[in-house]
């Protein structure tokens, strides 16, 4: 029965890139991987049609997906990108037998059992406790946020679907306090993806500018982020600190929160990117600095994660098999 259902297509769907792999058959490796601009197609069934005929596949049996959005019933609207459709009308109009949608965070937990080694760069100390709870977070267009609980009798792992990008921002120190109230005065509410994200380093720019009192210049993510490794901009530098600031200290809420003692792992496409430059901010400082549970949080690894292949493409293959 289960050959019936294959051949198989998997997505990993964000606000900046689609990225779709195929399953050909049961135990067979994730094939033809490939990366699709958002911006360039109309809907995501435009975009799963032409990654179809580009790598002349058939339509599949089944198919899941991991997107950046919360999945509330049949209709899907992408906050930080104009799509939206209807779960069972891509399902109909591509003839499948099982459309599954998932968070796209969701996805990405559900894979971190199966990376390797070579998959991850510890950041700090800490050493993974045996059968205890996954936390992970990653910057990139937004935030997403998810986690792994361990597997009970008679269930697998069961990863976390919700929006913890969107929790209120806190501030460690004066500096920091003074840019969340430009960002709470500008957006009414200051969450943690208005800071820790894509667009987020967008805010902070601005912010640490309005601060200093200083022009903000034109620029995007990528601009200020390699300004900053750079050290040629004092300003891009500072936003970059704050970044890795505020991302620590989500990390170690999220990690008191779920009590995720088997490790913390960050996500995204921004912090792979930083290099050594990430680990001698104060990410690791940030994450651990929560009062009277620092042993508790020293004790905990933090992880970035940096698979060749997209890790949410093989969560979302095991999503068909678990969910």
């Amino acid at each position: 029965m289960q050959a019936k259902t294959y051949p198989r297509l998997v997505g990993d769907i964000g606000g900046t890139n689609a990225r779709f792999a195929w399953l050909e058959a049961p135990g067979a490796p994730l094939d033809s991987v490939a990366t699709y601009r958002c911006s360039e197609h109309a809907t995501l069934l435009d975009a799963m049609q032409c990654y179809l005929a580009d790598h002349g596949k058939p339509l599949p049996r089944w198919c899941a997906i991991g997107i950046a959005n919360p999945v509330v019933g049949d209709q899907v609207k992408m906050t930080n990108h104009h799509w939206s459709f209807s779960i069972s009308e891509v399902q109909r109009r591509l003839g499948m037998g099982r459309f599954l949608v998932i968070n796209d965070f969701t996805a990405l937990a559900l894979a971190l059992p199966a990376l390797a080694p070579s998959d991850l760069r510890q950041v700090g100390g800490g050493k993974a406790a045996l059968n205890a709870p996954l936390g992970l977070l990653g910057p990139g267009t937004g935030l997403g946020v998810s986690g792994l609980l361990p597997a009970v009798a008679g269930h697998g792992a069961i990863p976390i679907n919700g929006e913890g990008g969107h929790t209120t921002l806190a501030a460690m120190d004066d500096d920091e306090e003074a840019v969340i109230r430009v960002l709470r005065l500008r957006f009414g509410h200051a969450s943690a993806e208005r800071a820790v994200s894509g667009i987020g380093l967008l805010n902070l720019h601005a912010a640490v500018c309005e601060v200093a009192g200083l022009p903000v210049p034109s620029a995007g993510a990528a601009d200020i982020t390699a300004a900053a490794l750079a050290g040629t901009d004092e300003s891009c530098a500072r936003t970059l600190d704050f970044f890795c600031s505020f991302l620590g200290n989500v990390a170690g809420n999220l990690a008191l929160t779920l009590g995720a003692r088997g490790g913390m792992y960050i996500g995204g496409g921004i912090v792979p990117k930083l290099g050594d430059w990430f680990e001698r901010s104060k990410f690791r400082q940030r994450f651990e600095e929560k009062g009277r549970f620092r042993t508790y949080l020293e004790a905990i690894p933090t992880y970035v994660v940096q698979a060749g292949t997209p890790p949410a493409l093989t969560g979302a293959a095991r999503a068909l098999e678990e969910l």
